[in-house]
């Protein structure tokens, strides 16, 4: 009967209130745990890095974050009240202090106090760009990035270029010196594209102690592809736009001491009146250098390269090649080409006995093949 009992007993725990003291209990609720990105006493930070609160088993019921005067600097919690985040930018060389509260689920609040310092920079370096915000560019314009200090991380720069497009396109950057970085396609830029240069150096640190100065946001679009094929032996300049042939164009390139050099041009100021001063490039006047007024004058390199009017020079065009190394077109031909070619365009230039242009020379970079572009020259 014993064991009888004992087989009873048994069964009715299994299925009675024995089993039921026997189930887990419920887990205790869990207290929060508050984290600061920036800990107590942190030094030289980077204003371009944020200043996060996180809580875990939580939620932030205040965070403030104040600047050196007392005020409150802006930030955004996100939806969960997990996090709190700046969304003003921090100064250089100042003390912020950081004070963030939260709720655990076991209700208890808790509280963490941080201060810090921000980076004291050796110096500021502005980034300037072209082409500018707002404008109409040709098919062959690069987008180029100025720093006016050297830059010596020149992939931490690259970071803080940002290009996008639409439609998309894969380009890549080339280092041309310490202070100047392109960016283009593989090939020409397609009719139509808009792009966004996003410069996001603020508070970011290029190399051995300069750090970025400004963010900017410059947008521009490519229009019509406008192309003008020049041919030094037929001494004819070919427009074409869109791939069609629009106008022909007697021309006379340098003569052979002053050899136009061949290659892919880009187009990049136009001025209506200016004076050709050879000095500028180091021809001085006593060694056959010149400084003549003309109209109508586009500049296809930074070595004095132009498409100009050349009066003087009407009866040689489209017969021989006499000029130091410009374009020569008639007065009505140049103001055409004024008129109707912008920033960005392409001049393509051969057969004129001249070296090859260099890369460096205004926006030679189509004279760089794509599989040295990629490289960086970093």
């Amino acid at each position: 009967m014993i064991l009888i009992a004992g087989c009873s007993g048994t069964g009715a725990g299994e299925n009675g209130a024995a089993g039921s003291s026997s189930s887990a209990p419920p887990p205790l609720p869990k207290p929060v745990t508050l984290t600061l990105a920036l800990n107590d006493g942190a030094g030289d930070v980077s204003p371009g890095l944020p200043v996060i609160a996180t809580a875990a088993d939580g939620k932030l019921t205040e965070v403030v974050l104040t600047n050196p005067e007392g005020k409150a600097v802006e930030g955004k919690l996100n939806e969960e009240k997990t996090q709190w985040t700046n969304t003003e930018p921090l100064g250089y060389s100042k003390t912020y202090k950081l004070s963030a509260t939260a709720v655990g689920e076991d209700g208890k609040p808790q509280t963490k106090v941080s201060s810090f310092n921000t980076v004291k920079p050796r110096t500021l370096t502005y980034v300037s760009t072209n082409p500018q915000d707002g404008s109409t560019i040709g098919i062959g314009q690069p987008l180029a990035f100025y720093f006016d200090e050297p830059v010596t991380d020149k992939v931490a720069a690259e970071q803080m270029l940002e290009i996008t497009t639409e439609p998309k396109v894969e380009g890549a950057f080339y280092w041309f010196n310490k202070k100047e970085v392109h960016w283009r396609p593989q090939n020409y830029w397609a009719t139509g594209t808009k792009i966004t240069m996003h410069v996001k150096v603020y508070g970011k640190h290029v190399g051995d102690g300069i750090y970025g100065q400004e963010d900017r946001v410059i947008k521009t679009t490519v229009g019509d592809a406008v192309v003008h094929e020049a041919d030094g032996q037929a001494h004819q300049v070919v427009t074409k736009v869109n791939g069609q042939v629009v106008r022909t164009m007697p021309t006379s390139m340098g003569k052979p001491a002053d050899a136009t050099p061949t290659g892919t041009y880009v187009l990049m100021e136009k001025h209506a009146h200016m004076i050709m001063d050879s000095t500028t490039y180091g021809l001085a006047l006593e060694n056959g250098g010149y400084k003549t007024p003309v109209d109508w004058a586009f500049r296809m390199s930074n070595s004095g390269i132009f498409f100009h009017s050349a009066p003087w020079s009407v009866g040689d065009q489209g017969r021989r090649n006499v000029s130091h190394g410009c374009l020569n077109l008639s007065p009505e031909n140049a103001k055409w080409v004024f008129d109707n070619s912008k920033q960005g365009d392409i001049v393509t230039v051969k057969n004129s006995g001249g070296p090859a242009l260099e890369s460096w020379d205004g926006f030679g970079d189509w004279q760089v093949p794509w599989d040295q572009w990629v490289k960086g020259n970093r």
